[in-house]
């Protein structure tokens, strides 16, 4: 048909063959291998436009079209045409649909979960959403078809997000989406992927990945907890092998009560913050953190996380029975059994010589040798095996020549009669044996794993020559880099931190970007570098790794319980930890390292921490022990890498305030926890008296390069006077005096940063007399005039603070116009008689002058000026005064007229003459206070010995 057809190009991809434990379709019993079509509707090829994909089926993982006759093309492309046309190729009793929806709701805590699958997502291996209240997260599970090159390192990849639409938010930046993973999502994607990856079996080389995305979220119900029991659900239904069903929740303590997955509000009156994840039986991963809780509380919070996980579990059973996909069990490719024998026969001695030496890097270089020399054995030369060469050999016959029949002799035993020819057997050797790289090398790293098991089980003796509890040699120092706020170098063994400790205000936070329409800011953070430097490596710097961004989050919780409040040490607090060396426990050495920077830099902290990490051998009968597990204290690399536990723990003597457990394998029990603990408690309390030897100890005050902060209070309806309109006065505030920052805050708190004490008083002068509250009656001195109008004068009793002198109170004379006698940056005394309902000052000169001595004429008669309509009740005139105006005068309480010599305007006043007025000035003397306020160029305090100072 296709040679009819000489028009028509069909070109068939080469693809490669999948995995050999791919499962069929099964084909509809009215389908043929070979001719699917019923006769009544044949196809022919021809009428097909031809496509490079024509004969493919839908991409389903686990499905695979096979015909049992041909594998011709022509059989090909009618099968995949067949399902073309006919979509559902399943046959009635398929034992479960995979897009069928199905949900279930769980019940966690004092309420439920829901879990759906088959809704969205149906072309991932597995597709589900799990809803707590009205937070949603949406989790898939896929894998390649193709397997990976074999390692000894699961290829699981984790990615977890929190889009911004799930609040109603648009995320920020110009291209308005979700950019790079942020730190607490990378925390998210750690806490998903470290309870997964014990269970998922070894040999299986597919690479996978695990997406998990918070789709609604509804500011009440955390989606951290919710993303790993998602995720542990969504592996389960995959076909991704797994020994069981992983689940994850959140434990805290309110009250004495412990509440499984508390909302948002409630964990912030918890003492413990514990998020578990394990199977039905065991528990695979621990992290959590507290204040001085005593290790008896934290194993009854893991006791009540095991519960509500192990209910999880069993619900989830039941719905992977009724959905979940069959196990690529098939897929599983282990090395082969006889390798391991090989690898101990060729390596079995010198293996035992290099886990004895004591050195990492020597110990390291001596492994990499034999690893060398294995492999070239291996693959390459190719090895007999000692017991295969000892077996009988297997007799060979040369070419036989036919001779005449003689008579019989007897054949002597071993040899062979063959007429007049004897011929003794020829042994054949065993033909070398040679294997891939990858798998020496896989099974190279077992074997050691086991020597070393072996020889700290059986001999008691670790590779550094320590016992089981015993820990490395510590010293410390502080205060090694001059110009830090806070130094210290903290070496444990061959584990080194350099931690350094820096201050500084909020501007110094850190901003958190998260789903609740809130800025967040923290004030202390510490931040872990691990560079290759530290083992001894060539390898990548640049931005921090998963690892380091935990690590570094392990440390910080462990060491914030011991902070001041920000009421007591208003700074914010940064703390870096570069290791310098490694080879074991470096998160905990940065706990160490931290707390004596801390301390360097005059942070008064509660008091010391100090970090431990156990480890542990759980199947001791396999290396001759009695079954119990064998609890390791201060582990190595080595040890971590070869051990069943990596269990850290941080605290003091008086309880934990940090944990974080990872289980390589299942088993792990609540007695092992109370065992390892308890053992950590122990190592804690070394640590801690060693780190008390620190030589030079932590100064334990501020350093001269630190900056200076102080917290002050003012009323909060003058915090707008600080900042000015447009930020002008704060903006101005700071180039005046040199200051770094200052901060306001509605309630009224105002923090100046400063380098130097001097421009911080400078500061805080003007901003007291800013805020001041000025009372009717204070006194004023040395105030300068800013600005002269038609009416009076502005005078600034205080930076920023002015307040108006009228012109009548000016003088006690009578004064035309006010520049007739003063001008701008004259100094003068004034003294506050009102303050009107807008808050403005009106002052006086003239309540201040001296009254008028008793030798001067008066007058008690009415003076009569032209144009000027002023009440004269008593003046003093002068003798001087004009005759022209005496003969004005005339009785008391006449009404005369002038016109101002400024303007139009006519003005009446009642001004007292004679006796009344001396009355006058007496009562007015004693209604005003007699608080003296002098205001001097340059001051300190707004009020100095009752009288402000104002500069």
């Amino acid at each position: 048909m296709l040679a009819a057809n000489p028009n028509y190009s069909f070109h068939a991809p080469l693809s490669k063959p999948r995995a050999s434990n791919s499962k069929k379709f099964k084909l509809s019993s009215n389908f043929s291998s070979v001719n699917c079509f019923p006769p009544t509707n044949r196809i022919h090829i021809s009428s097909i436009q031809p496509s490079n994909d024509v004969h493919r089926t839908p991409r389903t993982r686990k499905n695979k079209i096979s015909s049992s006759g041909s594998g011709s093309l022509f059989n090909r492309f009618t099968i995949g045409a067949c399902v073309a046309a006919q979509p559902d190729i399943l046959s009635a009793d398929a034992p479960h649909q995979s897009f069928a929806p199905y949900s279930i709701k769980i019940p966690v805590g004092d309420r439920h979960i829901l879990v759906e699958t088959g809704h969205i997502g149906r072309q991932a291996s597995a597709a589900i959403t799990v809803t707590d209240g009205e937070t949603v997260i949406y989790t898939t599970v896929c894998f390649n078809d193709d397997p990976n090159e074999p390692t000894d390192f699961f290829p699981l990849s984790v990615h977890y997000q929190e889009r911004f639409s799930a609040a109603g938010r648009t995320s920020g930046g110009f291209f308005k989406r979700e950019g790079r993973t942020k730190d607490h999502e990378v925390l998210i994607c750690r806490l998903i992927d470290r309870p997964l990856r014990p269970t998922m079996p070894k040999g299986f080389y597919h690479e996978t990945q695990i997406l998990s995305w918070v789709l609604s979220y509804d500011g009440l119900h955390p989606p951290d907890s919710l993303a790993v029991t998602a995720a542990g659900i969504a592996v389960a239904l995959s076909e991704v092998p797994s020994s069981g069903v992983v689940a994850g929740v959140r434990v805290g303590l309110i009250g004495d009560k412990f509440v499984v997955n508390p909302t948002i509000k409630e964990m912030e009156d918890s003492k413990l913050d514990l998020l578990l994840a394990g199977t039905e039986s065991a528990i695979l991963m621990i992290e959590g953190y507290c204040d001085f809780l005593p290790e008896e509380k934290l194993l009854e919070a893991v006791e009540v996380g095991q519960s509500a996980v192990r209910a999880i579990c069993m619900e989830v059973e039941s719905l992977v029975k009724k959905c979940g996909k069959p196990k690529m069990v098939d897929a599983v490719k282990l090395p082969p059994p006889e390798l391991y024998k090989h690898v101990e026969e060729i390596a079995g001695d010198e293996l035992v010589e290099a886990l004895q030496i004591k050195e990492k890097i020597p110990r390291r270089k001596a492994l990499s040798s034999l690893e060398a020399k294995v492999l070239n054995i291996l693959t390459e030369e190719g090895f007999v095996s000692k017991t295969e060469a000892s077996l009988p050999s297997e007799v060979v016959l040369s070419d036989l020549v036919e001779v005449e029949d003689e008579d019989e002799e007897v054949v002597v035993d071993g040899e062979v009669d063959e007429g007049d020819v004897r011929i003794k057997p020829v042994p054949k050797k065993p033909a070398p044996m040679l294997y891939s790289e990858v798998d020496v090398k896989l099974v190279y790293q077992e074997v050691s794993s086991k020597f070393l098991r072996r020889r700290i089980v059986e001999g008691g003796k670790r590779s550094d020559g320590r016992n089981p509890e015993e820990l490395r040699s510590i010293n410390s120092r502080c205060g090694l880099l001059p110009r830090a706020h806070g130094s210290a170098l903290f070496t444990r063994g061959e584990t080194q931190s350099l931690a350094v400790a820096t201050l500084g205000d909020k501007q110094m936070a850190q901003r958190i970007d998260n789903l609740v329409d809130e800025e967040e800011f923290k004030r202390f953070y510490l931040q872990y570098s691990f560079p290759p430097s530290c083992v001894g490596e060539a390898g990548r710097a640049g931005a921090p790794s998963r690892r380091e961004i935990g690590h570094g989050m392990l440390a910080e919780r462990a060491l914030e319980p011991i902070l001041p409040s920000e009421d007591e040490f208003p700074y914010t607090v940064r703390v870096e930890s570069t290791i310098t060396e490694s080879n074991g426990s470096s998160s905990m050495a940065s706990v160490c390292g931290g707390c004596l920077a801390l301390q360097d830099a005059g942070v008064p902290v509660r008091s010391s921490i100090a970090g431990i990490a156990m480890g542990m051998v759980l199947n001791t009968e396999d290396f001759g022990g009695d079954g119990s597990p064998l609890i390791l204290s201060d582990i190595t690399g080595g040890e971590d890498a070869s051990g069943d536990m990596d269990f850290k723990v941080a605290g003091n003597d008086d309880g934990v305030t940090a944990f974080q457990m990872d289980i390589k394998v299942v088993g792990i029990t609540l007695s092992i926890m109370r065992q390892a603990l308890l053992q950590a408690k122990e190592g804690r309390k070394h640590i801690l008296v060693e780190m008390s030897k620190c030589s030079p100890p932590p100064s334990k005050k501020l350093s001269r390069y630190a900056p200076i902060i102080h917290v002050m209070k003012v009323n909060p309806d003058k915090i707008n006077m600080i900042i000015g309109s447009g930020g002008k006065k704060v903006k101005s505030i700071i180039e005046e005096t040199g200051v770094e920052s200052i901060e306001t805050q509605d309630n009224g708190v105002v923090r100046i940063t400063a380098k130097d004490l001097s421009s911080l008083e400078k500061s805080k002068a003007i901003i007291s007399n800013l805020t001041m509250v000025p009372k009717i009656g204070d006194i004023y001195r040395n105030c300068e005039i800013k600005t002269i109008a038609p009416y009076g004068v502005f005078v600034e009793i205080a930076p920023g603070r002015e307040g108006l002198c009228h012109i009548s109170e000016l003088s006690a004379s009578w004064l035309a116009k006010a520049e007739d006698a003063f001008k701008a940056g004259d100094r003068v005394d004034v003294k506050l008689i009102e303050i009107n309902e807008k808050g403005q000052l009106r002052l006086s000169r003239r309540a201040l002058l001296p009254e008028p001595s008793p030798d001067k004429g008066k007058l008690k008669k009415t003076l009569s000026v032209p144009n000027l309509d002023i009440k004269l009740d008593e003046v003093d005139l002068p003798e001087d005064t004009s005759p022209d105006v005496k003969a004005g005068v005339s009785d008391k309480n006449q009404t005369v007229e002038a016109k101002t010599p400024t303007d139009d305007k006519f003005v009446k006043k009642s001004i007292s003459t004679g006796k009344d007025a001396t009355e006058t000035n007496k009562s007015r003397s004693k209604r005003t206070s007699t608080k003296s306020v002098s205001t001097p160029k340059t001051s300190e305090s707004p009020v100095v010995n009752g009288e402000a100072k104002v500069g």
